[in-house]
């Protein structure tokens, strides 16, 4: 309970830096350099009022300087954030093992935000999630954790590899014979490379689920308009990175489904 309190805290901490990140990548504006300013008066903001959660519940969700709302989105990333870090701690009680779990929850909380706001799946977040994928597997591998820093990598990058040719390849090949077959595009040009890093995480035998968790969230979100009688058409947009965020999540914390739990 102390790891998930305190991987909790951490990732509200993450999750401030995440809306950060959500709101400059796709305006084109650096991500580490500048303080953070109102969107509304444009003035540097006190160290006081960055606090996660709690800065934006004591100013009511305004600016004290120009009164401009801040949207919620921001603490609701940040919570977000938290319940990932709290989460990872509950289920996995080794810290390398929580540490490792929550840093992809929070890549594939990034991920999820933009892909939701702006349909966009950006090379700049799917190939740290790729590389994190293949250290991850490297510095968790029990035999290299035996032996300190003498690691092996031939091993331990067998799996994440052929994981991420796999979840590529099949998801690329798949969006070529919808678009020869129907004339248009039916996936975004980033969702190959996302299962193919989501792959580097889950291995080639976690992918399965991942689409099987995914389609079930897509499901979820149809059902959902239609019992609030929202129109759906063949021509609706989804943003299935989303998904696959979702499905990347439940696999890598329970495993399969139907093959137990990840080594």
């Amino acid at each position: 309970m102390m790891l998930a309190l305190l991987m909790g805290g951490l990732g509200l901490i993450v999750g401030s830096f995440l809306g950060l990140v959500s709101l400059r990548l796709p305006r084109g504006e650096g991500v580490m350099l500048g303080r953070s300013r109102c969107g509304g008066c444009g003035r540097p903001l006190k160290p006081w009022r960055m606090v996660p959660v709690v800065s934006w519940a004591l100013s009511r969700g305004k600016c004290s300087d120009c009164g401009a709302v801040i949207p919620v989105r921001y603490p609701l990333i940040e919570l977000a954030a938290g319940a990932v870090g709290a989460w990872a701690a509950l289920c996995f009680p080794d810290p390398a093992h929580a540490l490792a779990t929550a840093v992809l929850g929070w890549q594939l909380l990034l991920i999820a935000v933009i892909d939701a706001e702006h349909f966009w799946l950006p090379d700049a977040l799917t190939l740290p999630l790729f590389l994190s994928g293949l250290f991850a597997a490297v510095a968790l591998d029990p035999a290299n954790v035996q032996s300190g820093l003498q690691w092996s990598l031939v091993g331990p990058l067998t799996a994440p590899l052929i994981g991420a040719a796999v979840g590529f390849g099949g998801l690329w090949l798949l969006a070529f014979l919808y678009r020869r077959v129907r004339g248009r595009d039916g996936l975004g040009g980033g969702d190959p490379f996302l299962l193919g890093a989501i792959g580097a995480w889950v291995g080639w035998a976690g992918l399965p689920s991942v689409l099987l968790w995914a389609s079930a969230a897509g499901f979820a979100v149809v059902a959902a308009k239609l019992v609030l009688r929202r129109p759906v058409t063949s021509a609706d947009r989804l943003p299935f990175g989303v998904f696959l965020a979702v499905g990347a999540w439940m696999t890598w914390l329970y495993g399969p489904l139907g093959l137990g739990a990840l080594g």
